[in-house]
C-alpha cells in the first residue's frame, strides 16, 4: 500500500519501565507501570543496551513478558530503555477516551456489551438527551408520556370507559339469571347482551329490575311504561307490523315468542339502562331478534320505556316466561 505524503503511524507505542542489570543473568521481565508486558515478538521491540540497538532474535529474543540477551549482562551493563511497538498492522490496545462513536460499526454493540442494570428497567432519555434508566413499576402499571423533556414513568392504568361487569358464562339450566350489585354510582349506562338464547318452551325472553341488592325484586307494573313495536317476516314473504302500549303481564319483553325445537333457531338481544342509579325514573331500551314459537318466520322487536321509582336499582333478572334455558350467555357492560 503506498501513501501520498506522510505514512499514518499505528500502532501501541510503550516504552518498559527501567531494568537494573543483575551480574551474569540475561533473562528479564519487561513491564510497563509495574504490569508485564507481552510483546507481539522481538520484531516489534527496539532494545537499546548500552548505548547500541539490538538485533532482534540475534541480540535477543522475547517469550511472553521476558526478554533474553544472547549473553549474560555484567556489572556496569546498562539497558538504556526497551520500546515496544504492539502489533504494527493493527491498533492494538487504543488509547484512553480515543474512541469515537464514529469509529464502532453500526450495530455491533451487543447486549452482552451493555452495563448490567435493574430488572424492570427500561432505557430512556433525559431532558439533556443523556441516557437514563426508568425505574421498574410495578404488576398491571403502565408506561406513560410525561410528554417533551421528561423521561416517561410506570403509572396504574387508567379505568377504561367501558368495563365488562358480569357474565352467566353458558347458560345451560335455570330459569332466571339474576345480576345483582352490578349497577352503581361508577357507570352512567349499561349495556345487556344476550347471544345465542334457546329455552326449553316456547316463550319470550323477559326483564325485570331488581333492588334491593339483589335481596327483592320490583315487578309492580304500575312503576312501568312500557311500549314496544314489533315487525314479523313471516315464511310468506309477508311483513305484519304490531304496535303494542301495554305492560306485558306484568313483565317487560325483550322478545317475542322464541323457538325451542330447532337448536338453530337462537335469539339475541341488546337491552341498554340508562342511570338507574339517580333519584329520578330510569329508562331503558331494548332491540332484539328471534324466530318465533312456530319457526316460520323472524320477528324483529324494538322497545323502550321508564321506570317511575325514585329509588337506585342495583340489578337486572333476564329469563324466559316459560321453562328453563338451555344454551346462551348474557354480558352486562358499564358504561362511564
Amino acid at each position: 500500500m503506498s501513501y501520498i505524503g506522510r505514512q499514518p503511524t499505528v500502532g501501541n507505542f510503550q516504552i518498559c519501565d527501567a531494568i537494573s542489570v543483575v551480574n551474569g543473568q540475561a533473562a528479564y521481565t519487561m513491564q510497563v507501570g509495574g504490569v508485564n508486558v507481552n510483546p507481539q515478538s522481538a520484531n516489534h521491540m527496539i532494545v537499546s543496551l548500552n548505548g547500541t540497538i539490538q538485533k532482534p532474535n540475534s541480540s535477543f529474543t522475547v517469550s511472553g513478558s521476558t526478554i533474553t540477551f544472547a549473553s549474560n549482562l555484567a556489572t556496569g551493563d546498562v539497558i538504556d530503555f526497551i520500546q515496544i511497538l504492539g502489533d504494527v498492522l493493527d491498533l492494538g490496545v487504543p488509547s484512553d477516551a480515543t474512541v469515537t462513536s464514529v469509529k464502532i460499526v453500526d450495530d455491533s454493540v451487543t447486549l452482552a456489551k451493555m452495563a448490567s442494570g435493574t430488572d424492570g428497567n427500561i432505557i430512556s432519555y433525559d431532558a439533556s438527551g443523556n441516557p437514563v434508566a426508568v425505574a421498574t413499576g410495578s404488576a398491571g402499571q403502565v408506561l406513560t408520556s410525561a410528554g417533551a423533556g421528561a423521561p416517561p414513568t410506570f403509572a396504574a392504568a387508567a379505568s377504561p370507559d367501558v368495563v365488562l361487569l358480569a357474565s352467566s358464562g353458558n347458560l345451560t339450566s335455570g330459569s332466571r339469571y339474576n345480576a345483582d350489585n352490578v349497577f352503581s354510582s361508577t357507570y352512567k349506562s349499561y349495556k345487556i347482551i344476550g347471544t345465542n338464547l334457546r329455552f326449553s318452551a316456547d316463550a319470550p325472553i323477559a326483564f325485570i329490575f331488581r333492588t334491593g341488592g339483589g335481596s327483592g325484586s320490583d315487578s309492580g307494573q304500575s312503576r312501568y311504561n312500557y311500549v314496544h313495536h314489533r315487525v314479523e317476516r313471516n315464511s310468506g314473504g309477508v311483513d305484519n307490523a304490531i304496535t303494542l302500549t301495554a305492560w306485558q303481564g306484568g313483565v317487560g319483553k325483550i322478545t317475542q315468542d322464541t323457538e325451542s325445537d330447532d337448536i338453530n333457531k337462537t335469539a339475541g338481544f341488546e337491552f341498554q339502562v340508562f342511570d338507574p342509579n339517580a333519584t329520578k325514573s330510569t329508562n331503558f331500551i331494548n332491540h332484539s331478534v328471534a324466530w318465533d314459537a312456530t319457526g316460520a318466520w323472524i320477528v324483529n322487536m324494538i322497545g323502550g320505556g321508564t321506570y317511575n321509582y325514585e329509588a337506585a336499582l342495583t340489578g337486572i333478572g333476564i329469563y324466559p316466561t316459560s321453562g328453563n334455558y338451555v344454551n346462551g350467555e348474557i354480558k352486562i357492560y358499564g358504561f362511564k
